[in-house]
């Protein structure tokens, strides 16, 4: 079994493992810190791409388009721009949202993709 691989069954793991529940108005940083432990096998928040493209100042930035990371045809012709709606809607069905992206993990928890977007969105603060 390759790394991505390895990185995909644990994610894919994890994810269904966690409880599903109401998710609340706005997410709390510190557990979607937490929670993008598991993220971190595939995408970083310091500007640098892995398995997945890095995550480094997401909000705003229009879909497929870090420089260096090889995407999906799909997501490089996706007009979306990422902010607390579109990145809830795709973290909960990436291949519903952009059919053919090779993002395979879903977050079926509405609070962790709360949390997870008030984390990301707290990494553009003062940008």
């Amino acid at each position: 079994m390759n790394r991505s691989t390895s990185a995909f069954l644990t994610l894919a793991t994890l994810a269904c493992a966690v409880p599903l529940g109401a998710a609340r108005a706005d997410g709390d940083i510190g557990r979607g810190k937490a929670a993008f432990a598991q993220c971190a096998a595939c995408h970083s928040v310091t500007g640098a791409n892995g398995v997945g493209p890095h995550l480094d100042g997401v909000f705003g930035r229009e879909a497929g388009k870090v420089a260096g990371f090889r995407y999906s045809p799909n997501m490089q012709k996706s007009t979306t721009k990422w902010d607390d709606k579109t990145l809830d809607e795709f973290l909960a069905a990436p291949m519903r949202v952009v059919p053919g992206t090779t993002m395979p993990i879903n977050v079926p928890n509405a609070q962790m993709r709360q949390d997870l977007v008030a984390y990301l969105k707290s990494l553009n603060a003062g940008k």
